[in-house]
């Protein structure tokens, strides 16, 4: 027999699933709500201007293609640390943090969560909040480390179960791990508002958490970079020696070249230097240093006062339209003559949004209007624009009214 007869069909991917099941079909009014990547108002893949630039540079300076430090390109991780810990940041300022470059956002995590397998030694308990991006479990779990959950998102009024959470988090064990989404919470697109922050902040460091942020959209949300880092600079101006996982995917539209980074906040900068020692052993076995091009891109892009201009511009634009697209299928709802209250999609904020819609009702869209989506009801607004939102609201009112 073959070495391999008893292993299993793996299940299929849920969002890989829509998107395959979108392909197949031939109405042309057919829209995919699945994919988490931004498009634009033709609902086309869209491309940075100031990255077709930083691109021209290096072009333009036929750089080398020599590996990188196992850390990544220093000028890279020290840029993403000033980009998220804000340039007059006390951590910043005083060196006592340790940024390196990952593979994107789930690369970062995954780094992190390694680091916390061999070094944390007080909990194998991560905390997620209920629910979580799909991929945060398996990540955390391929690591080693045991997953739990805190009240997170309440569907009766699609929005945060603001005392839910405190009062779970209120009883995590002293020395847990505790996973908290900067801005745009994946895949509900509820975020707590400043004063709930510091609420969370108070109950975290009163029950002595350890808080691993999870940064996929700075600038992307509200599009403002310092708005949407707000949270994890308040922490950290709170005392709270924080871990950082950021990417560039949606914030610059770097989706395949997997630019993102890992920062530790430590309590001195002769301890973040230990740290980065064992951070590099780490790395060096799991794929030895990282990729040359995003990091080069996103650097050229934050070290360029010009185009780190045009970049601010253009990821408020991506995160203009966005909160355009949720008001104008608001306003189309009520158009079609929906009598349920609908502000939870202008509430929420994003690239997701949780419609509150029920599997059965999310099962109708597919076969009657093929409008694709999760079973959960959760719509990527990236693939709703002008053409189609008038679609995507009538389709909606007949299944809900």
């Amino acid at each position: 027999s073959s070495w391999w007869s008893h292993v299993e069909m793996g299940p299929p991917d849920p969002i890989l699933g829509v998107t395959e099941a979108f392909k197949r079909d031939t109405n042309s009014k057919k829209m995919n709500l699945g994919v988490g990547a931004y498009r634009d108002d033709n609902g086309k893949p869209y491309v940075l201007n100031c990255v077709r630039k930083a691109e021209a540079t290096i072009a333009s300076k036929k750089m080398d293609k020599e590996y990188l430090p196992i850390g990544g390109l220093a000028d890279f991780t020290r840029a993403s640390a000033e980009l998220a810990l804000g340039e007059n940041s006390e951590a910043f300022k005083s060196g006592r943090y340790v940024t390196v470059q990952g593979i994107s956002g789930t690369g970062s995590l995954r780094i992190g969560a390694n680091f916390l397998q061999r070094f944390f030694k007080s909990s194998r308990d991560v905390y997620l909040p209920k629910p979580s991006w799909g991929n945060h479990t398996p990540i955390f779990r391929d690591a080693g480390l045991q997953l739990q959950a805190y009240r997170y998102y309440d569907p009766k009024t699609c929005s945060l179960d603001f005392s839910g959470a405190m009062d779970d988090i209120s009883k995590i064990p002293e020395k847990s791990i505790i996973v908290l989404h900067a801005c745009a919470h994946n895949p509900t697109g509820v975020d707590p508002r400043q004063e709930q922050w510091k609420d969370l902040a108070a109950m975290v460091k009163k029950r002595n958490l350890l808080v691993y942020f999870d940064m996929a959209y700075q600038g992307f949300a509200s599009g403002d970079i310092n708005r949407d880092a707000w949270a994890v600079r308040y922490f950290i101006e709170q005392g709270i020696n924080v871990i950082l996982s950021q990417s560039y995917a949606k914030n610059m539209g770097l989706y395949g070249e997997r630019a993102g980074a890992f920062t530790v906040i430590c309590s001195d900068a002769e301890e973040a230097k230990r740290v980065e020692s064992q951070l590099k052993i780490l790395i060096r076995p799991m794929y030895s240093n990282p990729p040359l091009n995003g990091a080069r891109i996103a650097s050229i892009i934050l070290n360029t006062p010009d185009l780190r201009k045009e970049w601010l511009v253009e990821v408020k634009s991506m995160a203009d339209r966005i909160i355009s697209m949720r008001t104008q299928l608001v306003s189309n709802l009520k158009k079609e003559g929906s009598s349920h209250n609908w502000q939870h999609i202008t509430d929420q904020i994003g690239m997701f949004c949780f419609t509150g819609l029920k599997p059965e009702q999310v099962e109708r869209l597919i076969k009657e209007f093929s409008i694709y989506m999760t079973k959960d009801g959760r719509i990527s607004v990236a693939g709703v624009t002008s053409g189609n939102v008038g679609y995507l609201a009538h389709a909606i009112h007949q299944v809900t009214k």
